[in-house]
C-alpha cells in the first residue's frame, strides 16, 4: 500500500521554528527517526520509506502554506496514491496545545493550507491529523499567533506529542483511521 503524508508548513529559515510549521516538524521527526532524508523535488522536499508493507512518501510543500493543494494534487498523481491513503498533519489552534485529532475529513476550519487542498483537490474528505497549538493570544491576532514561534515551556513539551504524532501517522498506516482515532484520538 502506498501512502502520502503531508506536513503543511512555510518554507524558509525565518518560518523554521513558528506554530505553523508543525506539519513539518513532525515529518522531520518521522524521517529522522526512520534513517531517511529528504531531497529537493517538484513543489516540495520529499523523502521515502516503509512501515512494514506500507510505502510512505513524506512531503514538506514549497509553496507556502496557502498554496499547498497544488504539491497535495501533483504527488498524488504522481504516486497514483489514492484519497484514502493521503494524511495531512496540520496545525490547529482551536485545540489545547499539544491534542492530537485524527479526521477522516471536515471543513477547512479557516485555515489556508486546507481550504487550497480541499479547492485543488475538489473535496474535503481527506484524512488530517490536527495538531492542537492553543488559543493564547488576543482576538484577532491568529496570525500572528501562529506564525510566531513556540515559547520555551511549549518547546520543553513538544518531543513528546510529537512523537505520538508519529506513532499515529504509522498506525494510521497500518491499521487504518477507524482503529487509530479509536486508539490515539481520546488519550
Amino acid at each position: 500500500m502506498k501512502y502520502l503524508i503531508v506536513g503543511l508548513g512555510n518554507i524558509g529559515a525565518e518560518y523554521r521554528n513558528t506554530r505553523h510549521n508543525i506539519g513539518f516538524k513532525v515529518l522531520d521527526a518521522l524521517a529522522e527517526a526512520s534513517n531517511v532524508f529528504f531531497t529537493d523535488g517538484r513543489y516540495g522536499a520529499t523523502a521515502r520509506l516503509r512501515v512494514k508493507n506500507c510505502e510512505l512518501t513524506l512531503l514538506k510543500p514549497s509553496t507556502f502554506m496557502n498554496l499547498s493543494g497544488m504539491a497535495v494534487r501533483y504527488w498524488l498523481n504522481k504516486e497514483k496514491i489514492e484519497f484514502a491513503n493521503l494524511l495531512v498533519i496540520v496545525d490547529d489552534f482551536a485545540l489545547p496545545f499539544g491534542v492530537l485529532r485524527l479526521k477522516p475529513s471536515g471543513s477547512d476550519a479557516g485555515h489556508n493550507g486546507l481550504k487550497n487542498i480541499q479547492e485543488n483537490l475538489g473535496t474535503n474528505a481527506y484524512n488530517r491529523l490536527r495538531f492542537g497549538l492553543g488559543n493564547d493570544f488576543p482576538k484577532g491576532m491568529q496570525i500572528d499567533f501562529v506564525l510566531s514561534e513556540w515559547k520555551e515551556e511549549e518547546i520543553a513539551a513538544l518531543p513528546p506529542r510529537i512523537e505520538r504524532a508519529v506513532e499515529m501517522i504509522k498506525s494510521f498506516c497500518l491499521q487504518g483511521i477507524e482503529l487509530t482515532m479509536t486508539q490515539y484520538n481520546n488519550k
